[in-house]
């Protein structure tokens, strides 16, 4: 009988938490649902000032920082880096420069530095960061981790003959 007892008011408790949980909980929006981040690495300046250093001089601004290259790098930091939907279309289809802010939030370095030296679509010169060091690579996570989720997403790839209703740069090939 005291089992019983014991039972029947730990069934109780447990269904008014459950509904405590549910009927107070915010109800939200599919895109306002914060994204997985990955843990937060322990950022060491002098990484995150060489990190800054790549970026700028290996030309990654260029394509995913809005308005980069056509003003000559006059950019302010807290837009560098949030992808543009200035799309970039071939034989390969159309390929948009990700908003890497976004994206580095939920990869850890270790994710980085695979993601980093495997092929991507045109015209990502992902060549260019296979073969960067390790540390170079560290450098480049820890600066844009550093920055911070900032932006929105960039459009998604569209194949080849999907139409878009983005500007694009028709590359030839």
């Amino acid at each position: 009988m005291k089992k019983l007892i014991v039972c029947g008011s730990a069934a109780i408790l447990m269904t008014g938490l459950t509904v405590s949980v549910f009927t107070t909980a915010e109800p939200r929006d599919r895109e306002y649902v914060a994204p997985i981040v990955a843990p937060k690495p322990k950022h060491d300046a002098a990484a995150i000032e060489r990190g800054r250093y790549i970026v700028k001089t290996a030309g990654c601004n260029d394509c995913h920082t809005p308005g980069y290259a056509g003003s000559a790098g006059a950019v302010s930091e807290d837009l560098w880096l949030t992808g543009d939907g200035l799309g970039w279309q071939g034989a390969w289809g159309t390929t948009y420069p990700i908003n890497l802010r976004l994206f580095m939030q939920s990869l850890t370095e270790e994710q980085w530095l695979a993601i980093a030296r495997k092929p991507s679509r045109p015209p990502m010169p992902w060549f260019a960061l296979r073969d960067m060091t390790d540390a170079d690579l560290r450098a480049v996570y820890h600066f844009v981790r550093a920055l911070g989720p900032s932006g929105k997403p960039a459009p998604e790839f569209a194949a080849p003959g999907q139409t878009v209703k983005t500007p694009v740069v028709r590359m030839p090939g």
